[in-house]
């Protein structure tokens, strides 16, 4: 990272939207955290495993926080304006400030898929990577047999790039991934 990071992502801030504000994760998120994250179907396509217990959404806090001190990319916790309720994460998974480019990712609670929520949450976090972190290039991955998570990329503006044979391995198996990327010059959905 170069100076042009530092201190960003130890110190997040609170965007807001219209249904939603992104803001740091913090520990008292524990209990919101495991109300979703238990779910084996919401845990299927991202690279952790369904958290069997308030301990393990604890221990996942621990370490998002952990990389906020150390200045790393990390994850906004995704909020309901209305109740405050953690109902999901959307952040980075890396920023390479050479080549002004990162890979972000998400999550959301079952209750609220197919509500446009994630699309609004990673449109601002999108907007943050290119007004503020002056990205050229943002990607994101899902796995080929979660089209969902693909129709939020679209729906963002990201363009489908090529699918990447068997480039990970989850929950036991080999899983293609669709890689998508926007760049700064294209329009913004």
């Amino acid at each position: 990272m170069t100076q042009f990071f530092e201190g960003i992502f130890s110190s997040l801030p609170r965007l807001e939207t219209e249904r939603l504000i992104l803001r740091p994760l913090k520990m008292r998120d524990a209990e919101d955290l495991f109300a979703y994250a238990r779910d084996e179907e919401v845990s299927r396509h991202v690279l952790w495993d369904a958290h069997r217990s308030v301990w393990d959404s604890r221990r996942f806090l621990r370490s998002a926080i952990r990389q906020y001190r150390n200045g790393l990319p990390g994850s906004f916790a995704v909020t309901l304006k209305e109740s405050g309720r953690m109902i999901g994460t959307v952040g980075f998974m890396w920023v390479n400030a050479d080549y002004r480019s990162a890979e972000v990712g998400y999550s959301l609670g079952r209750a609220y898929w197919n509500q446009g929520i994630m699309t609004e949450a990673l449109r601002a976090v999108i907007a943050f990577g290119f007004d503020t972190l002056n990205l050229n290039r943002i990607e994101a991955q899902y796995e080929t047999d979660n089209p969902a998570s693909g129709r939020v990329m679209a729906h963002v503006g990201m363009q489908p790039e090529g699918v990447l044979r068997q480039r990970i391995r989850n929950k036991g198996r080999y899983a293609d991934v669709q890689l998508c990327a926007i760049l700064r010059s294209d329009p913004r959905l």
